[in-house]
């Protein structure tokens, strides 16, 4: 599977946060990219147990649906004192009206329930790029950190204000975007994406 300067690409989320952040990173490869809530594409249910079969499974639904290449998405904070979790359910765990302030008030309280100083922390992506055929290549990437509370900054959605990446003082919520995207574990997935398919600035 290749991708060219021009094509049309699905971007297989409904996370309008998510969205810009795959289309600034598309931008430069002159990739256009349309999100599934623009085409009113359904949200599959996901049944994975891991986020490369998440991440398949509704790359794979937005292709069939739309009959165009679908770059999917399934990311989520993993923190070791709480054995994993939220994990997959990341997005879960901010209930249906996406209330991740909600979320991040969870997180703190399950670690002061489990009285531990180990407040290490990872973000992890996997993104999967399907064709209309069904075939699927998935890509992951991580970054290492830990988390701060109460939580700071609002430049980024989800979990960023209280997750704080190895080497730096500031949290995902305070980094300017453009230093975000250099590093983030999006940003680790995306460069294996780009060199698999061959894509040229």
């Amino acid at each position: 599977m290749r991708l060219s300067r021009g094509s049309v690409l699905v971007v297989a989320s409904h996370n309008p946060g998510k969205l810009r952040e795959i289309e600034d990173l598309l931008r430069p490869y002159g990739i256009a990219a349309t999100g599934a809530a623009e085409l009113n594409l359904p949200e599959p249910e996901e049944t994975g147990s891991t986020f490369a079969e998440n991440a398949a499974l509704k790359a794979r639904a937005a292709a069939l649906a739309s009959d165009l290449p679908a770059l999917s998405d399934d990311s989520g904070l993993v923190v070791a004192a709480l054995d994993g979790a939220p994990g997959i359910y990341s997005a879960r765990w901010a209930g249906l009206n996406k209330d991740f302030s909600a979320a991040m008030v969870r997180v703190q309280r399950e670690l002061k329930e489990r009285d531990t100083e180990d407040y290490s922390a990872k973000f992890v992506c996997a993104l999967a790029l399907a064709d209309p055929n069904g075939e699927s290549e998935v890509f992951e990437g991580e970054v290492h950190g830990h988390l701060e509370f109460p939580p700071r900054g609002d430049k980024g959605f989800g979990y960023d204000p209280i997750f704080v990446p190895q080497g730096f003082t500031q949290t995902f919520g305070e980094v300017d975007p453009a230093q975000k995207h250099a590093m983030s574990h999006r940003a680790r997935a995306f460069a294996k994406f780009v060199a698999a398919m061959g894509m040229p600035r």
